[in-house]
């Protein structure tokens, strides 16, 4: 275990572990890092970054070459939070090279502290409006580990894959026989490329249930209302700005706006028409043609 640091190595109470990277939606790494931050976690490990990550320059500052700076990959502790400790990982980026090799690292961590379940969190795209709540799905290592969808407010992922090492991490789980989970939160397929707190929220909310865990959700519940208005302004800049141009778009959204679920939604697109669309319209916060 070279590759892991350990600045202390603490006995720790019914441990579980939270294993977090960026991906689409920052649905995961903005759960985790707000978790850190809830639960006074600190930090008290790492995983040597060498080896994960193609490193193709460097920064220069007043004529200086800046040291090489590697995405960092840490370990946070959280004592006594729900009756049991917490161990939280949370890796900068996702490697570049060798990812089953980080997962089984981080499970090696796992086991030397005996921790009993480890949690992951992803996002799953759908067709649903940001302002509503969004579901989450779960996938797990073992049938006995899905909860039951009337009493925590969730769904089971039949079907599909995880991809990165958010989902990576419980195959290497499931080889070494720790009970692991995913909770994946539902995101609008036009949020991918920023921050969606309301289901980073969402996902918490699954954690809290699941786990007999109190977390004060006040402070992401404000970001995603903002990111929420955020978006709703730049769709009526789209409205405003383009008008006929962007019809078929503009119809997109209001049928997201008023059905239920996600399920309900017959958007007339195919996903990368649909993507294109948004980017070409939704880029720069909606600004105005010809605007700087």
């Amino acid at each position: 275990m070279d590759e892991i640091k350990l600045d202390k190595e603490p006995k720790l109470k019914d441990p579980f572990m939270i294993a977090a990277w960026p991906g689409m939606g920052g649905v995961a790494i903005v759960a985790a890092r707000y978790l850190i931050d809830k639960m006074h976690a600190e930090k008290f490990g790492s995983i040597a970054p060498e080896g994960f990550f193609d490193i193709s320059g460097v920064l220069i500052e007043n004529s200086i070459v800046k040291d090489i700076q590697f995405p960092e990959n840490n370990f946070y502790l959280a004592k006594n939070q729900g009756g049991r400790d917490w161990i939280i990982f949370v890796g900068e980026v996702q490697p570049a090279t060798d990812a089953y090799h980080m997962a089984t690292l981080i499970v090696d961590v796992a086991e030397k502290f005996k921790v009993n379940r480890i949690y992951t969190f992803a996002a799953a795209p759908t067709h649903i409006y940001h302002t509503k709540k969004p579901k989450v799905l779960t996938a797990a290592t073992n049938p006995a580990l899905i909860p039951a969808p009337e009493s925590y407010g969730v769904t089971p992922l039949k079907e599909g894959s995880i991809s990165g090492l958010n989902g990576l991490l419980l195959g290497v789980a499931r080889q070494r026989n720790i009970d692991s989970i995913c909770l994946l939160g539902e995101i609008p397929i036009y949020t991918t490329n920023i921050a969606n707190p309301r289901s980073s929220k969402t996902v918490l909310e699954a954690l809290c249930k699941m786990a007999d865990l109190e977390i004060d959700l006040a402070d992401i519940d404000r970001w995603a209302t903002e990111t929420d208005e955020q978006i709703e302004e730049r769709i009526n800049q789209l409205k405003q700005s383009f008008g006929e141009e962007a019809q078929g778009l503009i119809e997109y959204f209001e049928q997201l706006a008023e059905q239920s679920t996600a399920e309900d939604s017959q958007p007339g697109y195919h996903s990368e028409e649909l993507l294109k669309d948004i980017e070409h319209f939704l880029k720069d916060k909606g600004e105005q043609k010809g605007g700087h």
